[in-house]
């Protein structure tokens, strides 16, 4: 008998309550009417929900644990059999004698000696009914395939999320359906989605706007804040020398449009204005040649080179890639990015594949950064979710690693990002790995299989303590099943996702190597692939 097959026996009694807790019940088990159960004894599996009788309600448990706590040589009708029960909710019981809407949580306990009963399907569709506020089909229940599972859209996009398995797991294809099935419902929303391995072109068919460096994906340098530009033009091993001298310069440039603009006075080396990097490079001249001592002229000549050398750098085009004219271009960004008007694309997808590895977190920074502060900043909200794939490249548990105003633009977002309409999609295969906090302001998890024993203590950590018993399925998930926790569903649940079309599948499946090296491999494909590296476009026209 398999998950779907569970809700086929109704109302049998499996056994009586021996233990109770706050959350958690133990029942002895009894053996069933053979009647009702063909072919086996103990009609009980791992993730069966049952039901008890209280003074006042009936409370649904799901069975966590079964064991044997004095075990036999051989099978013997005499030995204890347990299960583990954690409880979910309840029906409280009207004044005409009906059973009311299932809610979370329980006001009463079950008694000792209480029956124990499975969830007939009627009961499995009561609890995971779909609720009268706005929701979205992702899937069905690993009990019952006949009955769909239901994310909470306002309580699940309205606060953030994440999205948790180790490698092909299926996360990616969760990301897809679950966008999928609330831009269907939703199509004036406004996602963003970061795309660091350029899986998602597809995958949302005429609905997503895909931009990728060369290919409309336009993030000029005087977006950046001084923290992100030091970080590119300088890296992480610059003198504090030249950092003060590029400050400087990039000040002065910005001095005209702050007259012209009547920011002189509040206007800073952060604030995002245009300016020439013609204008910067003048600058370092004049102050170079103000210089008393030659000595000191090789930091200038270095931040020179370094400048010069980033304009003409094919990757780096989408930054520093020379228009004819500086147009002060930040509300056309915004708008492109955030989707606004929505103009039948709610979602933007960033594909940022071919960013070169040294400067992407400096790119996620901005991303980032610009989506909170003109949330900020707008006199009425324009609800915006960002899905951060790899948000573990992003925001790193290591304290050495990564770009750290990336980290603390996902973290103010992680913060504060609620009360201005800001929200986030953490996605990311090793848990243990991100930045601590991050994943604990999630109010929801889909956790998909997950073997690392670090990260499977990281998403237990995360989830309300009544879900931790199922979390101990994560080793045992197939493909597209998560165990989803939290405020975005109206109870835990084991989730079988829906598939998607092939169409508009991720391009994230492993390799086929047998399949590959079983065919011939055209010299033109290396050729192909030398002119893509050498243009800085990862994919062709």
């Amino acid at each position: 008998m398999d998950g779907s097959d569970i809700g086929a026996l109704s109302d049998v009694r499996i056994g009586r309550i021996i233990a109770v807790s706050a959350s958690q019940a133990v029942a002895l088990l009894e053996r069933c009417d053979p009647s009702r159960a063909s072919e086996r004894d103990w009609p009980v599996e791992m993730g069966a929900l049952v039901k008890m009788q209280t003074r006042v309600s009936t409370v649904y448990g799901m069975v966590s644990g079964l064991r044997v706590p004095l075990p036999n040589l051989s099978p013997s009708d005499q030995e204890l059999k347990v299960i583990e029960l954690e409880l979910a909710g309840e029906t409280l019981r009207e004044e005409n004698g009906e059973q009311g809407a299932f809610r979370r949580g329980v006001s009463a306990h079950p008694a000792l000696d209480e029956p124990v009963y499975l969830a007939s399907p009627a009961d499995l569709a009561q609890v995971y009914a779909r609720p009268s506020v706005a929701t979205a089909r992702i899937g069905t229940l690993h009990q019952d395939s006949a009955v769909p599972a239901y994310i909470l859209t306002n309580e699940l996009f309205g606060k953030h999320f994440s999205i948790v398995g180790t490698t092909g797991s299926g996360k990616s294809c969760v990301v897809a359906t679950i966008l999928s099935a609330v831009i269907e419902r939703n199509p004036n929303a406004h996602v963003m989605l970061i795309d660091p391995h350029g899986e998602y072109a597809a995958a949302f068919g005429d609905q997503g706007l895909v931009l990728s460096p060369g290919d409309g994906l336009h993030l000029p340098y005087w977006l950046f804040n001084f923290e992100e530009i030091v970080e590119i033009v300088l890296g992480s091993d610059r003198q504090p020398e030249q950092a003060k001298i590029l400050g400087d310069a990039i000040l002065a440039a910005k001095q005209a449009y702050f007259a012209k603009q009547g920011l002189d006075k509040t206007g800073t080396v952060d604030t995002p204005v245009p300016y020439r990097m013609s204008e910067v490079l003048r600058h370092l001249d004049v102050a170079m040649g103000a210089l008393d001592r030659p000595e000191n002229v090789g930091a200038f000549q270095g931040l020179q080179q370094r400048l010069q050398t980033l304009q003409s750098d094919a990757r780096y085009a989408f930054v520093f890639g020379q228009r004819l004219t500086v147009r002060d271009e930040l509300t056309a960004i915004i708008a492109q990015l955030l989707r606004i008007p929505v103009d039948g694309k709610p979602i933007t997808i960033l594909d940022v594949s071919g960013i070169p590895s040294e400067v992407l977190n400096v790119v996620v920074s901005v991303l980032c950064r610009l989506t909170f502060d003109f949330a900020l900043w707008s006199d009425s909200p324009v609800p915006v979710t960002i899905v951060c794939e790899e948000a573990h490249r992003y925001a790193p548990r290591d304290t050495g690693l990564g770009f750290e105003p990336a980290k603390r633009a996902l973290s103010r977002i992680a913060k504060e990002g609620r009360k201005y309409g800001v929200s986030l999609c953490v996605v990311t295969q090793r848990p243990s790995d991100l930045a601590p906090g991050l994943l604990s302001e999630c109010n929801t998890i889909f956790a998909l299989r997950m073997t690392n024993h670090d990260d499977q203590e990281i998403v237990r950590g995360a989830v309300p303590e009544a879900s931790h018993g199922l979390m101990n399925f994560l080793p045992a998930l197939r493909n597209g099943e998560a165990i989803a926790a939290g405020e975005g569903v109206s109870m835990p649940m084991r989730v079988c996702f829906d598939v998607l079309p092939d169409d508009r599948r991720p391009r994230s499946a492993t390799a086929s190597f047998t399949g590959a090296w079983s065919e011939e491999s055209e010299a033109s494909q290396v050729e192909r692939a030398v002119e893509r590296w050498r243009r800085g476009v990862r994919h062709a026209a």
